[in-house]
């Protein structure tokens, strides 16, 4: 028996409604596939969709301009923090003893580094690994930038956590370095201070080619487009975002491969190393690499020591306010 022409109409309207609900179905998986990164070819799929309750990117309207810094009077200073609760990286040396600026051995190989850097490039550095020197938010505003180099794990107590975040809202500078990723994994304000992202796990320490992806910045102005470095490559959970992402990894040309020693797969070709963002008030430069003591030789016997010095180098003057930063 033939349909009549009600019949008819029902089932067209029944089809078209089943075609929109799988369309939609459709467009809500690739769009929550894409804001995974799971589009990207062999990178991982990132967890979550983090919110840290601050302004946060790229954009200068998210930076607090409030008078706590006066360099053109007392110069540029910073401070290097290198605390350890947990692995210690061999370039950090012996732990230091307590107070500010304590003596240095020849194996502290990084903060003798920054010092020399500071010397040479007109800013003072002062260092420490005494958490009690980063008590209050007045005692930080000393500093035009605060670095952390390859800290550990839980490095901060209540009183250094406040004064950290209190001091970034007032316009401060912070500059994290290689295992600076590998601290406070339980304080969600310091994972968005580092670009919304965490250290997970890497894999084989080894060479490969670093990508200079944004050649306005301080940070990276004077690099090549290409240069050979090696180091261990950290995997993210999750990946930066909101950021401006400066200088990458070609993960095709690490021999060893990407995955880390947790299983992540790694981000695809172009693996973050280097970023920077505008974060609850202050200035966030951000690099994983800084595994090897020797990445500050400088008699050319470790490729891409030069072009990491100057990386760092730049990231520090443009976090203080002494370089434009973001570029």
């Amino acid at each position: 028996m033939a349909a009549g022409p009600r019949t008819t109409t029902s089932l067209l309207a029944a089809a078209v409604a089943t075609a929109l609900v799988a369309l939609a179905a459709f467009l809500g998986a690739h769009q929550q596939a894409s804001a995974s990164g799971s589009d990207r070819p062999g990178g991982a799929r990132e967890l979550g969709d983090p919110d840290y309750g601050v302004c946060r990117g790229v954009g200068r309207t998210c930076y607090h301009d409030w008078g706590n810094f006066t360099p053109a009077t007392d110069g540029y200073r910073v401070l290097l923090y290198t605390r350890t609760a947990g692995p210690r990286h061999a370039n950090l040396g012996p732990a230091l003893g307590t107070g500010l600026n304590p003596a240095l051995a020849d194996a502290n190989v990084v903060q003798n580094a920054l010092v020399k850097m500071g010397r040479e490039n007109g800013f003072a550095v002062d260092w420490t690994e005494d958490v009690t020197q980063l008590a209050t938010p007045a005692r930080l505003f000393n500093y035009n930038a605060v670095i952390f180099y390859s800290t550990s794990r839980d490095t901060l107590d209540d009183a250094g956590q406040t004064a950290l975040r209190q001091y970034v809202r007032g316009g401060g500078g912070f500059v994290g370095i290689h295992n600076a990723f590998g601290t406070e994994y339980n304080w969600p304000w310091y994972e968005g201070l580092l670009g919304g992202a965490n250290f997970y796990d890497h894999g084989p320490n080894q060479p490969g080619t670093v990508v200079t992806q944004n050649r306005h910045d301080a940070s990276t102005k004077d690099l090549p487009a290409r240069w050979t470095f090696t180091d261990e490559w950290y995997n993210l959970v999750p990946a930066p975002s909101d950021v401006r992402v400066l200088a990458t990894v070609d993960t095709s040309t690490l021999a060893e491969g990407v995955t880390g020693n947790q299983g992540h797969p790694g981000h695809g070709r172009n693996q973050p190393v280097a970023w920077c963002q505008y974060y609850d008030g202050g200035r966030a430069w951000l690099t994983t690499l800084g595994h090897d003591a020797r990445d500050f030789s400088t008699d050319g016997s470790f490729p891409g020591a030069e072009q990491f010095r100057k990386l760092i180098l730049g990231g520090i003057e443009s976090a203080t306010g002494r370089q434009p930063f973001c570029g």
